[in-house]
């Protein structure tokens, strides 16, 4: 693929690939060594984290339709091949988190999916998307569930920031849009 025709998005976030489309079947041992590739490289590249995220979901038994998303990844990867994440030094060293989560968001098994964002001043140094474990009843308890994993993860992060003895100049500030969580 590497003269492959770029695109602007490695997938579409309102039409993931569905478990049972009636495509024929894919290579499995194929199919499952190049979305591990991917897992690694998400680990710099937060990007395509949701893409490499639904496509696992499909890892027992890849269609071809599965294999033409993963393509799409590497076609959305050949044209951002210079975009980057910048860590700059920086004065300001407070640290701020945003998390979020779609209520019921996969309508094949309707488990909303949660995630966060932290940033040391202005450098993203963590980050995480994934589905809860449980099916929560309401946008609030789906809410609640995403800012309990994020503020868990901020405390863990602080408290390791000072065994290093890093000082961070305020405490934390942690940012959800959801009014009834606040």
């Amino acid at each position: 693929m590497a003269n492959c025709k770029g695109v602007t998005t490695p997938m579409c976030s309102s039409l993931p690939p569905k478990a049972a489309d009636g495509s024929p079947h894919a290579d499995t041992t194929l199919y499952q060594r190049t979305i591990g590739k991917l897992h690694y490289l998400s680990f710099t590249r937060p990007d395509i984290a949701f893409a490499v995220n639904k496509l696992s979901q499909f890892m027992q038994s890849p269609s071809l339709e599965h294999w033409k998303a993963v393509k799409k990844v590497f076609r959305y990867l050949k044209a951002s091949s210079t975009s980057c994440l910048q860590i700059s030094s920086h004065s300001n060293s407070n640290m701020y988190m945003y998390a979020d989560a779609d209520w019921a968001g996969d309508p094949s098994d309707r488990i909303s999916t949660s995630g966060y964002i932290l940033f040391l001043g202005p450098n993203l140094i963590c980050w995480s998307s994934k589905k809860q474990q449980l099916v929560a009843r309401s946008s609030i308890e789906a809410e609640y569930k995403s800012v309990a994993n994020a503020l868990s993860e901020l405390t863990w992060v602080h408290n390791l920031l000072t065994e290093l003895r890093y000082q961070v100049s305020q405490t934390p500030r942690f940012f959800c849009d959801n009014i009834g969580v606040s």
